[in-house]
């Protein structure tokens, strides 16, 4: 096992590493910016260096400045967290080429599943099945254009490189595809670096559906079942839970055994998720897969008793995973929250600021996962969560219940947050019943949807 990890992330998840860490016996180097000086990982980890400015490209992402700090920390490992670094295959191969484990997958399985036109190959080579869509790149409007008129609107214009929503545009005639295609671009050029475009057909009204994975280093992979992800703003999430009460037993069953066939042709091993676009009949699309912890990992760690960082870093270490697939079994339900620092009645927009009044909810079957604390100034640099409220019952009912007395006791004050919009969709009846989709928050804000729009 390693005597010292660097953590090359910032805010809930450092912190969140950090924990599993400790309980591992493992000793921590945080690398942190200017803006997060005071941040809570900084002061718990066993050590912390500052690799530069505020701006993220002039510190979380600095690949040079994160392994000088490993070097100058003399660190066995580094966990990227999720975001950041942490499905940049280049960033992998540095690690490995001075000696210092990654804590994730390998950079080949990085390369083979972070570029999305690669891994929707994989995924037909594997028998999974994908949305319809072009034969790789779209390089021009003429022949995206052409691809739309094939496929017939509305279709999806996406970057390769493409996460959190950036990268990604509706089309549902030639002119707001042209307008979609050039957008997307340019979105994906300077959020990633890398502005290729492919296109698929938009799939009506799905479910937006994840199946997580953990493979070790001597081939066994195994899934965790499913999370539901289709509470969300702008392709962001908001609300998750596990088990979804859309999938029946028989959809899960074939679910796993679809992500596990990918995941093992690409010899796939430590934490992964591979997200599925399900429509109302229950036919599944692969729709990516994410090469890295996930936001929403603690659900599933509530609904099967595991801890999926510390999984991330045995596996990385060498261990064996210490269980098979028959030994997973849920129990329960589990609903996460995440509560971002934004308005939600003014397009979500983000609200940093100080917190000058900060008390989180607790009792039985609730859990927090959060950076922040009363006085804390959120920076304006990075995303806008502030903490993850997780609660966990014997089943969805009383998860539900949970959530909405936690979120009752939740009191945040010096900014806006979405507490008061998660409030309202947990209240909705068809919520409650689990009757929701990808356009639910659309139709309980009221506004025009991606689903709608002309």
């Amino acid at each position: 096992m390693f005597d010292k990890v660097l953590i090359a992330n910032r805010g809930e998840i450092a912190l969140r590493v950090i924990r599993a860490c400790k309980d591992l016996g493992i000793r921590t180097l945080a690398v942190y910016s200017e803006a997060d000086a005071d941040s809570l990982h900084v002061k718990l980890a066993d050590e912390a260096m500052c690799i530069g400015a505020a701006a993220s490209s002039e510190s979380y992402l600095k690949i040079d400045r994160i392994i000088s700090a490993a070097e100058v920390g003399d660190v066995d490992a580094i966990h990227p967290g999720y975001g950041f670094l942490a499905e940049n295959a280049h960033f992998a191969d540095i690690c490995e080429n001075c000696n210092i484990k990654f804590i994730g997958p390998t950079a080949n399985a990085i390369r083979s599943m972070g570029d999305k036109a690669k891994a929707r190959e994989s995924a037909r080579k594997a028998g999974v099945n994908v949305v319809p869509g072009s034969d790789g790149l779209v390089d021009n409007e003429q022949e995206a254009l052409r691809v739309a008129k094939k496929l017939g609107y509305p279709v999806m214009i996406k970057a390769i490189a493409g996460g959190g929503g950036r990268g990604m545009r509706a089309a549902h005639n030639d002119v707001s595809l042209v307008k979609g295609f050039y957008s997307a671009k340019t979105e994906a050029e300077r959020t990633f670096n890398n502005s290729a475009i492919y296109i698929e057909k938009f799939i009506e009204n799905p479910h937006h559906i994840e199946m997580q994975i953990l493979g070790d280093q001597q081939g066994r992979v195994v899934h965790l079942g499913e999370r539901e992800c289709s509470i969300q703003r702008r392709h962001q999430k908001l609300i998750e839970e596990c088990p979804s009460p859309f999938v029946t037993p028989d959809l899960r069953k074939k679910m796993g055994k679809a992500a596990l066939r990918l995941a093992e042709s690409v010899e796939y091993s430590n934490a992964g998720t591979i997200e599925f676009l399900v429509d109302n009949r229950g036919n599944f699309y692969f729709l990516e897969m994410n090469t890295r912890i996930q936001v929403e990992h603690p659900v599933t760690e509530e609904v099967y008793d595991v801890d999926l960082v510390k999984l991330q870093i045995q596996i990385a270490g060498g261990e064996r995973l210490p269980f098979s697939q028959g030994d997973l079994h849920a129990r329960g339900a589990a609903i996460e929250c995440r509560i971002n620092a934004e308005d939600p009645d003014n397009n979500f927009m983000p609200s940093p600021g100080r917190l000058e009044g900060f008390y989180l909810p607790g009792g039985r079957g609730v859990r927090v996962d959060s950076h922040a604390f009363a006085g804390y100034s959120i920076p304006s640099h990075y995303d806008s969560l502030i903490a993850k409220v997780i609660v966990s019952g014997h089943d969805r009912g009383e998860a539900l219940r949970r959530m909405s007395r936690a979120l009752d006791e939740c009191r945040i004050e010096g900014v806006k947050t979405t507490i008061r919009l998660q409030q309202a969709v947990l209240r909705d009846p068809n919520f409650r019943r689990g009757h929701y989709n990808l356009d639910f928050l659309d139709r309980l804000l009221g506004v025009k949807s991606e689903q709608t729009e002309e």
